[in-house]
């Protein structure tokens, strides 16, 4: 009996992973940009609304009629005092979501959900030696001193929540790392019975360093989420109809020229030296489309501890943590 649940467990999975989900999802975002009929918009944003719990009244404009199709509803801007700044933490949430999982990376595997892991050098591919020392693990690899932690937090955004990401520190991003790949739900309940489904699905990394050493943030993308935008990065081009598995594509921000344009909210640019792209904390990084995932791993001192619990909700702007 138990094998025959282990092998029809393995067998309901193979057959979700082998479903088209890019073409679904690339099917879905041409939807998002149809105009919609002025008189549908209300009744239809109204439905989504009561279903998923959106709260407009945090809304930069409430008004329905305002949004001509899903996509805009989808990406709309929340008003400036709705998301106020944590001062008394380095490390603030970079979306609005659930906690999924948090805590300090171990033995290079790092977990999606309780009891569920990913490996992390497939999770962020190679990466540069930060530490003089001859790394033992990839985990060891990233750190710039053996006196340092690794830790990781994972925020999933649902259907309903604020759709922008932002900055979670001052810190220097130095290359943005694109992995096509399959867009499966990152819902919890698919997290906890497909192993590797970070690593699976299509992200675009951000990788740099901050005041305690090396910082990353992940944007994952899911099932109907093809796209993932990074406001500093025009060149970034998600859930393409071609790709070969296994791939990834870079972009340093350490390599060239003195400005990279910005193309979200007032315009602008952002600052780029030979350190990278420089961001402020709880200054707007990107977007995804419906719900997705944010992945953070970070290294700091070993003092350092999370104020969050499993499963709560947080928000933009609120504390993740603190020495």
């Amino acid at each position: 009996m138990v094998a025959a649940a282990v092998w029809v467990f393995v067998l309901q999975v193979a057959v979700y992973r082998s479903f088209p989900t890019r073409l679904l999802s690339r099917t879905w975002g041409r939807l998002n940009g149809v105009e919609l009929p002025t008189w549908l918009r209300k009744p239809l944003y109204s439905l989504y609304i009561w279903t998923f719990g959106v709260n407009m009244q945090e809304a930069a404009v409430e008004d329905l009629y305002y949004y001509r199709n899903l996509g805009e509803f989808f990406r709309r801007r929340l008003k400036p005092a709705v998301r106020p700044l944590c001062s008394s933490s380095c490390l603030i949430s970079p979306a609005d979501g659930r906690i999924l999982h948090f805590g300090r990376v171990k033995n290079s595997e790092v977990e999606q959900v309780k009891g569920v892991t990913y490996s992390l050098e497939n999770f962020l591919g190679p990466q540069q030696r930060q530490s003089n020392n001859s790394p033992s693990t990839f985990r060891d690899h990233l750190l710039s001193t053996p006196d340092n932690e690794l830790f990781h937090v994972v925020i999933y955004l649902a259907p309903g929540d604020y759709h922008c990401f932002h900055s979670p520190a001052d810190w220097r991003v130095e290359l943005r790392r694109h992995f096509p790949g399959s867009l499966m739900s990152v819902n919890p309940g698919v997290a906890r019975w497909v192993k590797e489904l970070f690593v699976l699905n299509e992200r675009v990394a951000l990788t740099g360093q901050w005041q305690h050493g090396f910082f990353s943030l992940t944007a994952v993308g899911a099932t109907n989420v093809g796209s993932i935008r990074v406001y500093f990065d025009q060149e970034l081009q998600t859930n393409t109809p071609h790709y070969n598995k296994g791939s990834f594509h870079d972009r340093s921000y350490i390599a060239f020229g003195d400005q990279v344009s910005k193309a979200a909210g007032g315009g602008g640019v952002v600052s780029v030296d030979t350190g990278g792209v420089a961001l402020q904390k709880g200054e707007a990084v990107g977007e995804f489309n419906l719900g997705s995932t944010i992945v953070l791993l970070f290294e700091a001192p070993k003092d350092f501890s999370f104020n969050l619990q499993p499963g709560q909700r947080i928000r933009v702007g609120e504390g993740l943590g603190s020495f």
